[in-house]
């Protein structure tokens, strides 16, 4: 055979390969058969190479705030225990602290309300690991070389994992417009610092009558840009924005910056951090579309669902499975009783919170997180 047999055979395969789509699997609520049956025969066949012995493998989870009852149940969470088990790896349950007031702010208070919501031992048979520690300080600054961020603050937990499952529910988000797999990464994995940096490009101010010039924030600021008179006083020249003095405030009296900068530069940011979450590291994403709330499990309230329950999808890619997750959503019938304007709408999340969410594919693919094209395979 010529040379030129064997090149045109090595082009068709090039080009093969470089059409092939990631897969997306799929089980859909309507089925006869228990969907906690389906998830394992998913992870199977969406993960066969996701882990190896003796892994310490992050189960990547929201706890759910108190009050909310919306996030993925903890017997989905027994399940994806049972399946790393049987893969002679080691699974933990984590989350990282939030940045705003509440019941997971801090380690303790986030493992008792994880406890209270089901999450606990004798329910999932894993450990519970806050993965950035007491106060949401235990990080480590992965470098990542992007457009908005030169390193990423990631939980420690995370960044020492040999391997991670990253369990997301969808729903809207007023932010960022909708939740699951790449905001779970990139808010979900990253430090109270990261948070404050992906939520706005403004610098932390104090407020005077709630300072009780403690020097916490003083001592605890990385660029010498606070100083104490009679309160504390932060030099907007100097901060770079790193949030530690919000962490650190016993009063909550450096106020946590949420507006100042456009929707798309957000939506941009939590794509670099749920870069450098998964940087490196063996990853596979589970997306849970039930209970579909307005808004996301950090709100302590639950709200009417938008559209039915669809079901579970598994992949190993980032991308595709957000965006298999998003067109689901979208084909969906509206909930007319729910907090959409217009229920027939053809772009549900931008009729709850006028946001474009496609702007997380557009730079997420420029930036390789993954493809926007996939495969929807049937396992029902």
């Amino acid at each position: 055979m010529g040379a030129n047999f064997w090149l045109q055979k090595y082009l068709n395969n090039y080009f093969l390969l470089d059409t092939m789509k990631p897969k997306v699997y799929f089980a859909s609520v309507r089925t006869e058969e228990s969907l906690i049956t389906h998830l394992g025969k998913m992870f199977d066949l969406a993960f066969p190479n996701l882990l190896k012995k003796d892994d310490l493998t992050a189960i990547k989870i929201h706890f759910g705030e108190f009050g909310s009852h919306a996030f993925i149940r903890p017997v989905f969470v027994r399940q994806i225990v049972e399946k790393i088990k049987e893969n002679n790896s080691k699974p933990f349950i984590s989350d990282t602290n939030t940045l705003y007031k509440g019941h997971r702010q801090n380690s303790v208070d986030h493992l008792n309300n994880a406890i209270a919501n089901g999450f606990g031992y004798a329910c999932t048979q894993a450990p519970l690991i806050i993965a950035d520690g007491l106060w949401g300080r235990d990080y480590k600054n992965v470098k990542v070389d992007l457009k908005h961020f030169k390193e990423v603050k990631i939980g420690n937990a995370f960044v020492q994992a040999d391997s991670m499952v990253v369990m997301s529910h969808m729903t809207g988000h007023l932010a960022s417009g909708f939740g699951c797999a790449i905001k779970n990464v990139a808010m979900g994995c990253s430090s109270r610092a990261g948070k404050q940096q992906q939520h706005d490009s403004s610098k932390p101010k104090v407020n005077p009558k709630q300072c009780i010039s403690c020097g916490k924030c003083v001592a605890n600021c990385p660029v010498d840009a606070i100083a104490m008179n009679e309160k504390a006083l932060i030099d907007q020249n100097k901060c770079i924005g790193c949030a530690e003095c919000v962490t650190v405030c016993p009063t909550q009296a450096i106020a946590i910056m949420w507006g100042g900068m456009g929707k798309k530069e957000m939506q941009e940011m939590m794509c670099e951090y749920a870069y450098g979450a998964t940087k490196g590291k063996r990853v596979g994403y589970i997306n849970f579309l039930m209970n579909i709330t307005p808004a996301c499990d950090c709100w302590p309230v639950s709200n009417a669902y938008f559209v039915h329950d669809i079901g579970i999808l598994a992949s190993s890619d980032l991308l595709a499975i957000d965006k298999a997750s998003i067109d689901l959503v979208q084909k969906s019938a509206g909930n007319p009783n729910s907090k959409l304007k217009n229920p027939k709408t053809n772009d549900k999340f931008k009729d709850l919170w006028g946001i474009d969410v496609m702007q997380h594919f557009s730079y997420g693919k420029k930036i390789g997180l993954g493809s926007m094209d996939y495969e929807l395979v049937n396992v029902n």
